[in-house]
């Protein structure tokens, strides 16, 4: 038996004996009825890090008489309601949406999953939301033709549509529109409408908004859609004939992780993404040569969205067929290596500022460089309008702290988003979304049919048999402000 004292915020209890012969969790609840804390709350700082429920004391190397450190926040005391409980089914059905915590489903209205699945990724976009809300009519500028203005208005209806009701809303007006503006969606096989492709639907609806949500100026800034989605790659050109070199910039929506016998993992498949083979008229030669491209991330977005290259043409049987190997990628997605080096100098300050908020929450000395003014850093997400900064929504600011410090990419990512497609061709199977909710459930858009899904579950979805499989991810920028 071991006798130690606990400090815990401003107070010290002593005297606290602990039974080594019993696992940690019961010194633990032995705290809890001295603090308020529970136990999986309480970060107990010990000797390699911090004291885990299933530890061995004789390991630790705890001693009599030791002083323990615990941080962690206690349970509020329960109080009696103020105002009578109201049930949720007897509440307006704006205000159940509400409380439900996630929005509701998208009835199918055949081989409409591709659809259904693209509008749940993209509306859990809240900075996307907030410009559709800002569009209309008066703002519309004279290079929106009228399907692209009509299909933008759609969008922005059904968001809300779908955000204020509790039952499966029917997208037939979005349908109608989005086929009217790209008519390759009203193909029919058999009299009925054909599966498409989710990602040519992504893209589609994307460029769309891109080009009506732009404000009338020629301000890069004035881009909502590139703001939040947009990357800006730097390529070098090498013509192996000719030794020529060139270089070019161009700016894409979404990253495209290529799949083959050597990629196992997203990072792997990203960076054989980023290289590639073009043919192009050599000046040296004065006829077409074969050139190696070779790309790096030079700005990166708020929303990262990678595509897996799944789908081929094969030739054989004139149809489109599917790659279904195994590819995992993370809920954090660090992409510093895939950047320029002018891009990196950037990322290096605010990721040192990052690495340090992460080391005083353990209770760990931060980084030399690192100064007593900077403790008010606070690490945010990109919750902000796409036109600027905001504080995030999951980090409370610090009372005192200044509301003009920027906000700074880290080049970290977190997955908010799956896309996920089963079966053996892009012409058939069924796409279902998955998405995390701003409480940090994932749900499960299938068509007409929102389920809860636990978050080790959303990583497995990464291929190698029919079950469903990534087709699509979207991950949000993680910032720190400065």
């Amino acid at each position: 038996m071991l006798t130690v004292s606990v400090k815990w915020q401003k107070k010290v209890f002593e005297g606290i004996e602990i039974d080594v012969t019993l696992p940690p969790y019961v010194f633990k609840a032995q705290l809890y009825d001295l603090t308020g804390v529970p136990p999986e709350r309480q970060k107990i700082m010990v000797k390699g890090g911090l004291l885990k429920d299933d530890a061995d004391w004789s390991a630790i190397g705890v001693k009599d008489g030791q002083k323990l450190m615990m941080m962690g926040t206690a349970d509020e005391i329960v109080k009696a309601p103020e105002k009578a409980i109201v049930f949720a089914e007897d509440l307006p059905e704006e205000e159940q949406a509400t409380n439900l915590g996630y929005s509701a489903g998208l009835v199918n209205l055949g081989n409409t999953c591709y659809m259904n699945s693209t509008v749940q990724c993209l509306k859990s976009v809240p900075e996307l939301k907030a410009a559709l809300s800002n569009y209309s009519l008066a703002g519309r500028s004279n290079d929106v033709d009228q399907t692209s203005h009509m299909l933008t208005v759609a969008t922005r209806e059904l968001f809300s549509d779908l955000d204020k009701s509790v039952n499966a809303v029917s997208p037939s007006q979005f349908w109608m529109v989005l086929r009217k503006k790209y008519p390759q969606f009203s193909q029919l096989q058999n009299g009925m409408h054909m599966q498409q492709d989710a990602e040519e639907c992504w893209t589609q609806l994307l460029y769309t908004l891109s080009q009506s949500l732009k404000a009338p100026t020629s301000s890069e800034d004035s881009d909502a859609v590139k703001a939040l989605f947009g990357v800006n790659l730097r390529s070098r050109l090498h013509c192996q004939e000719s030794g020529e070199e060139s270089s070019e910039t161009e700016s894409v929506y979404s990253l495209k992780c290529h799949i083959s016998h050597e990629v196992n993992h997203l990072h792997e498949g990203l960076k054989h993404g980023l290289k590639g083979e073009l043919e192009k008229t050599s000046p040296a030669l004065g006829r077409s040569a074969l050139y190696l491209k070779e790309s790096l991330i030079d700005s990166l977005p708020r929303y990262l969205t990678v595509q897996f290259v799944r789908f081929f043409w094969k030739r054989e049987t004139n149809q489109k067929a599917k790659i279904l190997r195994k590819v995992d990628y993370p809920l954090e997605l660090d992409i510093y290596d895939l950047c320029s080096e002018d891009l990196r100098k950037k990322l290096e300050a605010p990721r040192q500022k990052l690495r340090d908020e992460e080391g005083k929450k353990l209770g760990l000395q931060t980084s030399a460089k690192s100064s007593a003014k900077d403790s008010d850093v606070k690490m945010t997400d990109a919750e902000a309008s796409s036109h600027g900064s905001g504080e995030s929504s999951t980090v409370t600011p610090q009372e005192g702290a200044s509301s003009e410090k920027e906000t700074h990419m880290t080049g970290i990512y977190d997955l908010v988003s799956v896309l996920t497609h089963k079966g053996r061709s892009a012409d058939s199977g069924h796409y279902v979304a998955w998405v995390k909710q701003e409480s940090g459930k994932w749900i499960q858009y299938d068509d007409d049919h929102p389920s809860l899904q636990r978050e080790e579950d959303i990583t497995k979805l990464s291929g190698g048999g029919d079950w469903h499989m990534a087709y699509i991810i979207m991950y949000k920028a993680r910032f720190v402000s400065m």
